[in-house]
């Protein structure tokens, strides 16, 4: 059984939702088990969200706006993709019904003056519930058996409206109840991503990321053989092709590399959406829809190709910030206390460096937090900064995370000189490194302005743009 979600981008318009029925048909014409998963489609989310925000802030002219937007774009692409007058007749009234429900949500809203969460799931979670009924009306129109489905029916969670964390086991039977019998008989389920309900059926989402989260937590439910994310991209790159022009695809990550680009700013795959295949070992692969003969990526509990460093990729808006004195010198618990007060800023840290002689601690956090992070210390250590025993709190802004990742680099001598060496020869400065004993991942500070210079070097010193692994 193989779990397809598409992404915005991939059902943007009737012209890419025909392509996802090709897709679709290709992969039923091969006798495979399907479900569909499907994100809203481009940008309608977001609308969502801003006209309720606005609706908030008793700005009514927005959802306005937006229900027209709404009703135009999915009723032209349900007349391009329909021709049976009877289904585009029932379509287009449940299109009409459903942003309706969008606008009698916003008003009260605007009248309530307040945008609870609870609310904000039932607004946000309406373009996948918009978008399922066409794009299965538009596969039974090419000869398909589709359904589509509502999550909420599927999918359990916790009362984190906004972003609700899934409970498996729940889920696994409502999951199996529902689908296996459609699948069964050779129909496919085309679920509505992102969305999903508490166990007494309240509407909640999964978060950004949502739909890949929803296609991960349907193919664990349903043990599928393969999970795979349909993008515009030809998979997860070696780089951002808008620094590195010879940046390519990978045929192979493990689910460690693919989380650790996750999590350092690449955008193709979600942090938690390998979370539920991880624990049954499930693949999933990066597709493009508008390049479907291309293998994507395929993401992997364990790698059989070989190499070093896979990919790079970046983070930026940052800062490094720096508490640093002779007084630290083996007196336990600065870290402790350096981190408390971080913490209790809110502050996201996304890299951290100590010195060996324990004379510093620098840390990289999100230039908007920088001060008050700043602030925070200076209060914890209000009495060492007085003695002398601890320098003051600086700040370093315009920095940049360039994270090198392979689990190839684990046990591999010489990664760190070819590394630095690159960058040394270029005159590049690094400003602080990190390295965890994972080996998977090497984080280094650069300055904003070497960023782009950086990674190019970096990428041509490992030949990265060589040819497909």
């Amino acid at each position: 059984m193989q779990v397809l979600k598409f992404g915005g981008t991939s059902v943007n318009d009737a012209k890419c939702i025909s392509q996802v029925v090709s897709i679709v048909a290709d992969q039923r014409r091969a006798d495979r088990e399907i479900v569909v998963v499907t994100s809203a489609m481009r940008g309608v989310t977001d609308l969502l969200i801003n006209s309720a925000n606005a609706a908030a802030r008793g700005d009514r002219q927005a959802y306005r706006d937006a229900r027209q937007a709404l009703i135009g774009r999915h009723r032209d692409a349900a007349e391009a993709l329909i021709s049976d007058l009877d289904d585009l007749a029932q379509l287009q009234a449940l299109t009409d019904e459903r942003v309706r429900e969008f606008e009698r949500l916003c008003m009260a809203v605007a009248i309530l003056g307040e945008l609870t969460d609870r609310g904000l799931a039932v607004i946000s979670g309406l373009g996948e519930r918009l978008m399922a009924p066409i794009l299965a009306a538009a596969m039974r129109a090419r000869g398909l058996d589709a359904e589509a489905v509502d999550a909420g029916e599927l999918i359990v969670t916790d009362d984190n409206y906004a972003s609700a964390a899934p409970d498996m086991d729940a889920t696994g039977e409502t999951t199996r109840a529902r689908l296996l019998p459609l699948v069964r008989k050779g129909a496919v389920p085309v679920v509505t991503g992102f969305v999903a309900a508490t166990p007494s059926g309240v509407p909640t989402v999964l978060g950004r990321g949502g739909s890949d989260y929803s296609a991960a937590i349907l193919g664990a439910a349903l043990e599928a053989d393969e999970i795979q994310i349909w993008t515009d991209v030809d998979g997860v790159l070696t780089a951002d092709p808008r620094i590195v022009k010879g940046a390519r695809p990978l045929a192979e990550l493990t689910y460690g590399e693919a989380a650790e680009l996750a999590y350092f700013g690449a955008k193709v795959l979600h942090p938690k959406t390998m979370l539920p295949a991880i624990d049954l070992g499930i693949p999933i692969s990066v597709r493009n829809t508008f390049n479907p003969g291309f293998p994507g990526t395929r993401v992997v509990p364990k790698s059989s190709n070989g190499g070093t460093v896979k990919a790079l990729t970046v983070i930026r808006g940052l800062a490094l910030v720096t508490v640093a004195g002779r007084g630290m010198m083996g007196v336990p618990g600065i870290a402790a206390r350096t981190f408390a007060a971080v913490a209790q800023g809110g502050a996201n840290v996304l890299m951290i460096s100590q010195a060996s002689s324990e004379q510093s601690i620098c840390f990289v956090v999100p230039e908007a937090d920088a001060g008050p992070v700043c602030n925070a210390l200076e209060a914890a250590f209000g009495e060492e900064i007085k003695r002398r025993l601890i320098d003051r709190v600086t700040i370093e802004p315009d920095v940049v995370i360039v994270a090198v990742v392979g689990e190839g680099m684990r046990g591999t001598p010489g990664i760190a000189a070819r590394l630095f060496s690159a960058l040394g020869e270029k005159r590049v400065n690094v400003i602080a490194v990190a390295q965890g004993s994972s080996e998977t991942n090497i984080s280094l500070a650069l300055d904003a302005k070497d960023a782009d210079a950086g990674i190019r070097y970096i990428h041509d010193a490992f030949g990265l743009g060589g040819k497909l692994e």
